[in-house]
């Protein structure tokens, strides 16, 4: 005789297949097969399918800004030494440093050792400029790249899609409630609440993922995958195992380094990798991510800070392509770049990477920047991998949002503005449910709840 097991308020528990059905990342998944399915079986419909990933996309940068704004002006504004702020900045930007150039070194290694190019030997002459998209064209200047941190308007900021435009206006908001003090105490109160509301928009957002991802995946096996895979399948497949072997190396010293488990968070963060490898783009990730690590146990002032910049500046996985890619089309075309010539290279990529943060296929601009800046290889050579660039996007976007987890994980460390404890648990266990205690009106982990937790740790 069989009999239900009741729960505490004597229903049934819902069996593991339905619990399993109503989780993101498992939706996430389904959406992905689904989609590579139709991709392959009816590329036509694939194809057309394509405005469901821009439609998922358009609408996450739709609360981007809001997210940015909230998290990071609260976050500056209750903090009780505004130098922290300077230092969590100082700190994020050096560890971005530092973590760039590591990975275009790996990425020139990599390509120096297995020649992904050599043996192609293209004719300069047989390539076609006019297969490079215009938007490479658009090289960045150091003029460019300030202006864009200046807004037309204080509310225009807030209000638009530019994220470093934002991040420079939240932060002064932030510090300008701070210094009020008291007076300011209400308008802060209040983007507290907004940030209730705006924190339940992207939860229905992300609702919507499966979508964006079986729209994307089916548009990527339809329109690139057969015969760009055979074509530049070497290339491909390089790239992908040293990303593998930058997550595994790299960022798993740096997680044991803090004494937390890289595969405790990747299962935490699931779903966010799922969306962001389906989808390639960060930015489809960015408020949830937020969300996330605050819940994680890392102080708001340090995730309002790293993540928003880090997405700009860090972006580990486009500077492993920019130089394998830079080195491909060099031995593709039989163009023989000295050690030297490979340095001026990455000195390059570390300056004009930075200038494209926030522009929408900044890898592919960066690379064009640089084979012009540099000299050595043509322009028309990038349409070579122009074909590839979506898949080749995957693997990069993948390491940009999990380098950036693991950067505010870093800076929290630093700053003791992280409960290890906590996390350690809930990376361990899955449990990412806040305690009762440490949750505020925003649904986050309060800045002085969480330091009395880990002070000390």
């Amino acid at each position: 005789m069989t009999s239900t097991t009741p729960t505490d308020a004597g229903r049934p528990q819902r069996s593991r297949p339905n619990r399993l059905i109503r989780e993101l990342w498992f939706q996430v998944v389904l959406g992905a097969v689904l989609g590579i399915a139709v991709g392959i079986l009816a590329p036509g419909l694939g194809e057309d399918l394509k405005p469901l990933n821009d439609w998922f996309i358009d609408l996450v940068k739709m609360i981007v800004v809001p997210v940015v704004f909230c998290v990071v002006t609260t976050g500056i504004a209750s903090m009780d030494n505004l130098r922290k702020a300077g230092r969590i900045g100082v700190k994020a930007i050096g560890y971005f440093l530092v973590l760039s150039l590591v990975s275009m070194l790996i990425g020139l290694v990599v390509a120096n050792i297995f020649q992904p190019g050599a043996g192609l030997h293209v004719d300069p002459s047989s390539l076609n400029a006019d297969d490079v998209p215009e938007t490479a064209t658009e090289h960045a200047t150091f003029t460019g790249f300030i202006s864009s941190l200046i807004p037309t308007s204080l509310l225009g900021a807030i209000t638009g899609d530019a994220i470093l435009a934002a991040l420079m206006v939240s932060i002064v908001f932030g510090v300008a409630l701070n210094m009020a003090g008291e007076d300011g105490a209400p308008l802060t109160r209040g983007i507290k609440a907004l940030s209730d509301v705006v924190f339940r928009i992207v939860g229905w957002v992300m609702r919507l993922a499966p979508l964006g991802t079986f729209g994307a995946l089916a548009t990527v096996v339809a329109t690139y995958g057969a015969e760009s895979l055979k074509q530049l399948g070497y290339l491909i497949i390089l790239f992908t195992a040293t990303c593998i072997v930058y997550v595994l190396v790299v960022l798993g010293a740096i997680m044991r380094a803090c004494r937390l488990s890289l595969f405790g968070l990747m299962r935490f963060l699931k779903a966010e990798l799922l969306v962001a490898l389906s989808t390639c783009s960060s930015e489809a990730v960015l408020p949830q991510l937020v969300r996330k690590l605050e819940t994680l146990g890392v102080g708001r002032p340090v995730v309002g800070i790293v993540i928003p910049s880090g997405f700009s500046f860090n972006l580990d996985g486009s500077a492993v392509y920019l130089t394998m890619a830079s080195l491909f089309l060099a031995q593709a075309m039989g163009i023989d770049l000295s050690w030297q010539q490979q340095l001026i290279m990455v000195g390059v990529m570390m300056l004009t990477s930075k200038g494209t943060a926030g522009i929408a296929g900044g890898a592919f601009i960066v690379l064009a920047s640089t084979v012009t800046a540099v000299g050595h290889i043509p322009l028309a050579a990038l349409s070579l991998i122009v074909g590839i660039d979506r898949i080749l996007n995957e693997g990069r976007v993948f390491i940009n949002v999990l380098g950036n987890a693991v950067a505010t994980i870093v800076i929290g460390k630093w700053e003791n503005d992280i409960d290890t404890e906590r996390a350690r648990k809930i990376l361990k266990s899955g449990d990412a449910t806040p305690p009762p205690a440490a949750e505020t009106t925003d649904g986050t982990v309060s800045e002085t709840d969480t330091a009395k937790t880990h002070a000390g740790k």
